[in-house]
C-alpha cells in the first residue's frame, strides 16, 4: 500500500463487540521489522510479509499481552567493545483508552500596556488602519463627493494630532484608565468626538505592552488577555476519569459536561507546572479542547547508544591515512 510514497501502512482492527478482557484497552503492535525483502522493488517499497511474520503478528494480537517481543527478530544495537549485540524487540503493548487522551489547555497572561504621546508614538499612528481609512472615500463615481470625504477625513486626522498636543509628551502612563482620562480631557478641549474604532485606533497607536504596567481590564472589570502572551499546553486525561467520556457529539452545549468535569484536573496543571514560573496565568475554559494522539513511534522507540568516543577516533584516524594515501598518489 502505498507504494510510491515512503508513507506507512497502518492496519486498524475496530469492533464493537470486544471481549470482556479487551474493553477499555487499545493494543498497539509494531510490525516495522517484520518483513523480508522482496525480489523486485514496487516503487520505492522492497519489504513483504512472509507467512511467518504473518503468523507472528497475528499471534501478537491473539496473545494480548504487554511487553511481548518478537521470536522472528531483534536490533542489532552497537556494545561497548564496539561489537554488535542482539537485543529482543517488543512489538506490542497495552494501553487504556484514557492514555491518548488530552486537553489542549490556553493559558492566559494580563495585558499590560504603558501610553505616552511622544512623536514617535504619534509616527505610528498611520499605521493603524482605522486611522488610515479617515482620509479614504468608498464614492468614486463623484468625484466632488469623493474629494470633499477625503479632505473632511484628512482634516479629522490634523485634528486628532493636534488635541494630542495638550498631553504632556514627556509623561508615560502605566495605567490606562489615567492615561484615557486625560486623553478624554484632551480631545474635549479640541472639541473634538471619535467613532469607536478610530478612538481605538489611536490608544492603540500610542501604546507599547509592558511588563511593569498596570493589568488593563474591560468595562465589567474582567482581566483582558494579551494575545502575544497567549500559550497552550498539552495536558493528559486525568486517570480517574470514568470511561467512556461524557462527550455530546450531537448536543450544543458539545463538551461542556465533559470541560466541567477535568476543570480541577487543568486547574491542578496549572498551579503545579505554569504558576511557579508566571503567577499571573490563568486558564481560559472555554477554549480548552479535547484530542486524541496514537504515537507509535515513540511507544515502540529502541534507544540506540552513540559510538564510543574511541571508535570514532580510530574511524576519523583511518579516514586521514586514506586520505594522505590518495594525496601521495596524485602528487
Amino acid at each position: 500500500m502505498f507504494y510510491n510514497t515512503g508513507i506507512y501502512t497502518y492496519i486498524w482492527l475496530v469492533t464493537n463487540k470486544k471481549p470482556t478482557h479487551r474493553r477499555g484497552k487499545v493494543q498497539l503492535i509494531d510490525g516495522t521489522r517484520h518483513f523480508k525483502k522482496m525480489d523486485k522493488s514496487l516503487g520505492n517499497k522492497r519489504n513483504e510479509l512472509s507467512d511467518e511474520h504473518i503468523a507472528a503478528l497475528v499471534n501478537f494480537y491473539a496473545n494480548f499481552e504487554h511487553d511481548a517481543t518478537s521470536q522472528l527478530l531483534g536490533d542489532m544495537l552497537p556494545a561497548l567493545d564496539g561489537k554488535p549485540a542482539k537485543a529482543p524487540r517488543i512489538c506490542s503493548k497495552l494501553f487504556d483508552n484514557r492514555d491518548f487522551g488530552y486537553l489542549k489547555i490556553t493559558v492566559e497572561r494580563p495585558l499590560r500596556l504603558n501610553f505616552q504621546t511622544s512623536p514617535e508614538r504619534i509616527a505610528h499612528l498611520d499605521e493603524q488602519s482605522a486611522f488610515a481609512n479617515l482620509a479614504t472615500s468608498k464614492k468614486r463615481k463623484n468625484e466632488v463627493e469623493h474629494a470633499a470625504e477625503v479632505a473632511a477625513g484628512e482634516a479629522q486626522q490634523i485634528a486628532i494630532r493636534a488635541a494630542l498636543e495638550y498631553i504632556d509628551a514627556s509623561i508615560l502612563y502605566r495605567n490606562r484608565p489615567a492615561f484615557e482620562k486625560v486623553f478624554d480631557a484632551a480631545l474635549k478641549r479640541a472639541d473634538l468626538k471619535l467613532a469607536a474604532p478610530v478612538r481605538k485606533a489611536v490608544l492603540a497607536a500610542l501604546s507599547e505592552r509592558d511588563p511593569g504596567a498596570d493589568i488593563c481590564r474591560d468595562a465589567k472589570g474582567r482581566i483582558e488577555p494579551d494575545s502575544d502572551l497567549r500559550d497552550t499546553e498539552i495536558v493528559p486525561l486525568p486517570a480517574d476519569i470514568a470511561l467512556p467520556l461524557p462527550l455530546e457529539y450531537d448536543n450544543e452545549t458539545g463538551h461542556d459536561k465533559l470541560l466541567r468535569l477535568v476543570k480541577p484536573h487543568c486547574e491542578a496543571y496549572l498551579a503545579a507546572e505554569v504558576l511557579p514560573h508566571v503567577k499571573d496565568a490563568w486558564i481560559a475554559h472555554d477554549k480548552t479542547r479535547v484530542g486524541y494522539e496514537i504515537p507509535l513511534t515513540r511507544h515502540f522507540y529502541v534507544y540506540q547508544p552513540p559510538r564510543t568516543l574511541e571508535t570514532i577516533a580510530a574511524e576519523i584516524s583511518a579516514l586521514e591515512k586514506d586520505i594522505i594515501a590518495m594525496l601521495g598518489e596524485v602528487v
